[in-house]
């Protein structure tokens, strides 16, 4: 298959390492020093302490790209409508774009019921302007949820950490031809890949899982144990998940577990630093918009009140902005 990958940061990395190294015609849209380093050195993929290196095609420019098959989207959410509009020579008719993102899609309520309470389906949080829905017509969007982590400790190197599972799906839900092929080739680059019949749910699922870590990390700099520890934390993260859960149920994606039971899963990982914590130490843009905001934004649309979510943002967003990690207000 013909692929390109967008962004070669540490999931973007270790997609495109793996599916080139599994045959298929792998092309990046990278910048900067990423870009210089993979024309330089190749893609280097660092994992169970074994490193390899794959030779690929890398461009700042998607008109050297060409058209795609398959368009694998892994960039931070801040970064996605500049993106959007840039990629556009990578995209015919019958191209499949995968967003490989962490959070609220775009889309999420784009295929939401006639009947549903949230008429409007724009994400403002996500899309104000809708420019990232007028570059990726919903129609050519696959859903997509990475359970796994890996690290780019450094410009075109990756580091896989553990797990390996990819869900693919529709945003209508169901099953179709196309999902079940996309799953079938990650499947054949050593990922434990899925077809999703509703990608919805799965990615409320992750999400209620990982908005409160997230940025409670950020905000503390602790891993991921030391959080858990810590009861008086540990007690506002729960009463969180509890105001996603109600979302969710809203929005046809009700949530059946605990979230003491979430929370036992994340102690089995052990200690480690999550993703937004490893941005933060780096001086990079926080996504609170796609894992904070936007659940936010939805709940007050429902007329739900979202006491903790909302110091949750509020916090975290003024120590983003502080630091420069985050767009002042306007």
């Amino acid at each position: 298959m013909k692929i390109a990958v967008v962004g070669l940061g540490a999931v973007g990395g270790l997609i495109a390492a793996r599916l080139a190294a599994a045959g298929h015609e792998v092309s990046a849209l990278a910048r900067g020093a990423t870009l210089a380093a993979v024309r330089t050195h190749g893609l280097r993929l660092v994992a169970s302490e074994q490193q390899t290196r794959v030779a690929i095609n890398a461009s700042d420019d998607a008109r050297a790209l060409g058209t795609q098959e398959l368009v694998v989207v892994a960039l931070k959410g801040p970064a996605l409508a500049d993106a959007g509009a840039s990629m556009q020579a990578l995209l015919g008719p019958q191209t499949v774009v995968m967003p490989a993102m962490n959070g609220v899609p775009w889309w999420f309520l784009q295929t939401l019921p006639a009947a549903s309470a949230l008429a409007d389906r724009r994400l403002a949080s996500i899309d104000p302007d809708g420019r990232i829905a007028a570059a990726l017509p919903l129609e050519q969007v696959l859903g997509c949820v990475v359970h796994l982590t890996c690290a780019s400790p450094e410009p075109g190197l990756v580091r896989h950490g553990f797990g390996d599972r990819l869900i693919v799906g529709e945003p209508a839900g169901g099953p179709s031809e196309r999902a079940t092929r996309v799953r079938d080739v990650l499947a054949g680059a050593h990922f434990r890949a899925e077809a999703s019949t509703d990608i919805r749910y799965d990615i409320w699922y992750k999400l209620w899982g990982n908005m409160t870590m997230n940025p409670v990390s950020a905000l503390t700099g602790a891993p991921s144990d030391r959080i858990l520890d810590d009861p008086l934390v540990h007690a506002f993260m729960l009463r969180t998940m509890e105001e996603a859960a109600r979302i969710g149920t809203q929005i046809g994606c009700p949530i059946a577990q605990s979230g003491e039971e979430r929370m036992a899963v994340a102690r089995q990982l052990g200690s480690f630093k999550t993703s937004m914590l490893q941005d933060a130490l780096a001086g990079r843009a926080l996504e609170l918009d796609a894992l904070v905001g936007a659940v936010r934004e939805i709940g007050v649309r429902l007329s739900l009140p979202t006491p903790h979510i909302d110091a949750l943002l509020g916090l975290t967003r003024l120590m983003a902005r502080e630091r420069g990690l985050y767009p002042t207000a306007a």
